[in-house]
């Protein structure tokens, strides 16, 4: 090797051991924003009660192995811009609210049109980018979209609480309508995930899984929003190896959903499995698997592959409204294939629902 190219090499090793990020054995406390710097040089981080300065983002960028205990709750000065409130990264993090809440200061936002106009709302409120555990949080009044997880490695998110029950009322703002909108519990775009034992009320979807893998969705209660969904699905991604199992849907406008773009192309999902959950006070479908995105039961798209779709193990036990349909499936020509086993599916109420472009599902009728 040249000695132009030993010095490269060894400028190479000193910036890489300068980036490195380091941490001690010791406690950080964070109690403002000012003291987030030298809390999370250490390997146990403890918050205590304290409010984030409008427009701020209380972001933690955790070294490795950090154990995190929230002792307060912290609250978010309002302001319109695009946030996020909070976010929290790093490898091999155990995350521990206690019980406490991340408060976003809701109704000061809510207006009856979430994303689509009107006040501008920090969405997502919380972005988690960890691997490991995170568990024990309240998150109170969210603006718009709670939580939105990219995690790097294998998570387990448990024993959370999304309460925006204040969001179904209306407001000055509304126009009559629920003052919360585009209040989705968790967007999920990820692999090795596991969301359990969590109770979520909101006004949109409880959890939207838009790519991703080895997702596992289980024991959470869904109050007054949009369901359980996978998607809505865009094009040239792929779902896979998802889970949907022992939940409690109430008061939703669908307890189980599928969702796919109408224009996407090149989009696969497949092996999606329910089991054991159960729906009750469902006000427009029990099941609603749909191609035509964002229309519902309009013209279905063919650009998305969806097979495996499958009710099996402990029954999935719906109960729709008597102006509800119970299932509907509108496919795409050509769009939904294979073979999927519905033996363990009974929804009651309402009406049957249409299924169109599609004739592989066994072992169920309406």
């Amino acid at each position: 090797m040249s000695s132009v190219l030993r010095l490269a090499a060894l400028l190479a090793l000193a910036r890489a051991i300068v980036a490195a990020p380091t941490a001690s054995n010791c406690t950080g406390t964070i109690a403002s924003l000012d003291d987030v710097d030298d809390a999370v040089k250490c390997t146990t981080v403890v918050i205590n009660s304290f409010t984030v300065p409008a427009g701020e983002t209380f972001n933690l960028e955790l070294a490795d192995g950090t154990t995190v205990n929230m002792e307060g709750d912290v609250t978010f000065a309002f302001k319109e811009w695009d946030g996020p409130l909070f976010q929290v990264s790093g490898k091999d993090i155990t995350f521990n609210g206690n019980g406490h809440t991340f408060d976003g200061n809701g109704p000061d936002y809510w207006d009856g049109q979430g994303g689509n106009g009107g006040v501008t709302k920090p969405a997502p409120m919380m972005k988690i980018k960890i691997s490991g555990t995170y568990s024990n949080v309240k998150v109170l009044n969210s603006p718009a979209r709670v939580y939105s997880v990219s995690n790097p490695a294998a998570l387990t998110m448990s024993s959370l609480t999304i309460d925006d029950s204040a969001g179904d009322a209306p407001n000055s703002k509304s126009d009559g309508k629920a003052a919360g909108h585009n209040t989705d519990g968790f967007d999920v775009s990820t692999t090795d995930l596991v969301i359990e034992n969590s109770t979520i009320h909101n006004q949109d979807d409880c959890l939207a899984i838009n790519k991703g893998s080895n997702i596992v969705f289980q024991g959470n209660t869904c109050i007054g929003g949009h369901g359980i969904s996978v998607g809505s699905i865009s094009s040239s991604v792929t779902v896979s190896g998802i889970t949907i199992q022992n939940n409690v849907i109430q008061d939703n406008d669908q307890a189980l959903r599928i969702k796919t773009d109408a224009s996407a192309t090149g989009s696969t999902v497949t092996n999606i499995t329910y089991s054991g959950n159960t729906g009750t006070g469902l006000r427009q479908f029990g099941v609603l698997i749909d191609q035509s995105y964002p229309d519902t039961l309009g013209t279905p798209g063919t650009g998305v592959k969806l097979s495996g779709v499958n009710f099996v193990g402990s029954t999935n036990s719906l109960s729709v409204n008597s102006d509800a349909q119970r299932v509907a499936v509108n496919c795409g020509v050509g769009s939904c294939t294979g073979t999927w086993d519905w033996s363990a599916l009974k929804v009651t109420g309402g009406s049957a629902g249409p299924i169109t472009n599609f004739n592989g599902i066994e072992n169920f009728s309406q």
